[in-house]
C-alpha cells in the first residue's frame, strides 16, 4: 500500500520535458557554434557529448543526460582545451535558456491536478538554476512550484540525496512522504538515498529495464501520477 504522499519533487529534463525533443535541436546548434564550422571539431564534440549527428539524437550513454552544466563544460574542454571551463559553462547556460521546450504533458493542468491533492511541488535539476527558472517561466508554470533548485543552488547535485533532502526540509516534509520523479538512475538513486518513494518515467533516454530496479513504479510519462496518487 502506498504511503501517504505530501510532496512531489521532479527532475526537469526528460521528466517535465521530453529529453530528445527538447535538447536535440539545442545540442546540434551548440556543437556547431562551439566548433566554429570546423567539421573535425564538430565530430569530436559530438562524440564527446554522446550525440549522433546523423540521427540528431543523443546516445544512451551521453553525459548530457544526467550531468551538470559544469560537467558538460569539462567534457567540451577536452576537445577545446584553449577555452576555460568557466567560459564554456557560461556559453552553455546562456544558450540553454532559450532551448525549444517539449513538455511531456500539458504542464499547467497536470500541476494543478497535483496542487488539488494538497501536494507541495518542487524541481531539482542538474541543470543550472538560472536555466531551470527561465524554462519553467517560458512554459508558464514557474509559479506552480514551491522549490526550484539546480546543481549550483548550494545543495549539491544528483545522485547525492542532499538537494532532495533540502526540498523536504524547506517544505517541512518527512522524506518518506515525498515522491522523487525522474528519467535517469541519477534521479532514482538520489531518491532512494533520501528515503523517498521513486517514480521513473520513460520520456528520457533510459529504458524501463534500466530504471525499474530503482523505482517503485515506472510510467510512460508524468501524466499518470495524479490518478495513481488519487487512487
Amino acid at each position: 500500500m502506498l504511503t501517504q504522499i505530501d510532496g512531489v519533487l521532479f527532475d526537469k529534463d526528460g521528466t517535465l520535458f521530453e529529453f530528445q525533443a527538447t535538447w536535440a535541436v539545442w545540442a546540434r546548434q551548440t556543437i556547431e557554434d562551439l566548433s566554429d564550422g570546423d567539421p573535425m571539431l564538430c565530430s569530436a564534440l559530438a562524440q564527446e557529448l554522446g550525440f549522433d549527428l546523423k540521427q540528431n539524437l543523443f546516445t544512451s550513454d551521453s553525459p548530457i543526460i544526467a550531468a551538470s552544466v559544469r560537467e558538460i563544460a569539462e567534457c567540451v574542454q577536452k576537445v577545446l582545451p584553449d577555452r576555460s571551463v568557466e567560459a564554456i559553462e557560461e556559453q552553455l547556460a546562456i544558450s540553454a535558456e532559450t532551448a525549444p521546450l517539449a513538455p511531456a504533458v500539458p504542464l499547467a493542468a497536470f500541476l494543478e491536478a497535483l496542487k488539488n491533492l494538497g501536494l507541495a511541488l518542487g524541481v531539482m535539476t542538474n541543470d543550472a538554476e538560472s536555466v531551470a527558472h527561465a524554462q519553467l517561466r517560458q512554459a508558464g508554470v514557474f509559479e506552480r512550484f514551491d522549490f526550484v533548485a539546480g546543481y549550483d543552488s548550494g545543495y549539491g547535485a544528483k545522485p547525492s540525496p542532499d538537494p532532495l533532502l533540502a526540498f523536504a526540509a524547506k517544505m517541512d516534509l518527512d522524506p518518506k512522504r515525498v515522491l522523487m520523479v525522474g528519467d535517469s538512475t541519477h534521479d532514482l538513486v538520489a531518491g532512494r538515498a533520501a528515503g523517498m518513494k521513486t517514480v521513473a518515467v520513460l520520456t528520457g533516454v533510459a529504458v524501463e529495464d534500466e530504471l525499474s530496479p530503482y523505482a517503485d513504479v515506472v510510467f510512460p510519462n508524468i501524466g499518470h501520477i495524479p490518478g495513481w496518487l488519487a487512487a
